[in-house]
């Protein structure tokens, strides 16, 4: 019998409250890419919930949807250079960071997805991290859905610009097709060159 997810954390009635998550901590290639949703006070949007559990197509209407519905969303990213400076974890937080500056309002509260969360410059209010807050808390749900479908995004355009790795189909993620591809043809400039399977690519490429 599958657990019940957690429960989101209350907050007082009428705060508005930020929920933040991120896409693309685990690929081999590509930004790490953040998102922030503040909805209005027991708003419900049709079709959010955790982006793991929607299809592709369903992800993108939901992602419509709160675009148009929300209060104010964001976008922040971290390069792949970023990420092999700072790691994975960091260049994470940095994204995180960088979508709560762009964010338009003020919320009371920002919520975060998983057992961590960043200091927010500039930010005056309490950061809770929420453990499975992606399956239970409707502004992180959200904040999923539009950091994951700005991530697949990307890695089309990179497919675009390295047709080889086959980033289209796998997203980055270290699938068999795609170590395949790196000990063919070696890391492309989108790589994080901090992972241990493009290092090892980077070594088998070496003279």
């Amino acid at each position: 019998m599958r657990a019940p997810p957690p429960a989101c954390i209350p907050v007082p009635a009428g705060d508005l409250v930020g929920g933040v998550d991120e896409a693309g901590r685990g690929p081999l290639a590509g930004a790490v890419v953040a998102a922030v949703v503040v909805l209005a006070p027991g708003q419900v949007i049709e079709g959010v919930r955790d982006s793991k559990l929607l299809t592709a197509r369903a992800r993108e209407t939901a992602a419509a949807r709160i675009r148009e519905q929300a209060l104010a969303w964001a976008l922040g990213r971290a390069e792949a250079a970023e990420i092999d400076a700072l790691n994975i974890l960091n260049a994470t937080f940095l994204a995180m960071q960088r979508a709560v500056a762009a964010l338009g309002v003020a919320p009371a509260l920002l919520q975060v997805d998983g057992n961590r969360a960043p200091a927010f410059p500039g930010f005056v209010g309490p950061v809770q991290a929420v453990i499975g807050g992606d399956r239970s808390c409707p502004a992180i749900s959200a904040a999923s859905i539009l950091a994951k479908v700005a991530r697949d995004a990307e890695m089309l355009r990179l497919h675009e610009a390295y047709p080889g790795y086959g980033f289209a189909r796998h997203k980055g993620y270290p699938t068999a097709d795609h170590r395949a591809a790196l000990a063919r043809f070696g890391p492309c400039a989108a790589h994080r060159r901090s992972f241990r399977p493009v290092r090892e690519a980077l070594g088998a490429a070496a003279p």
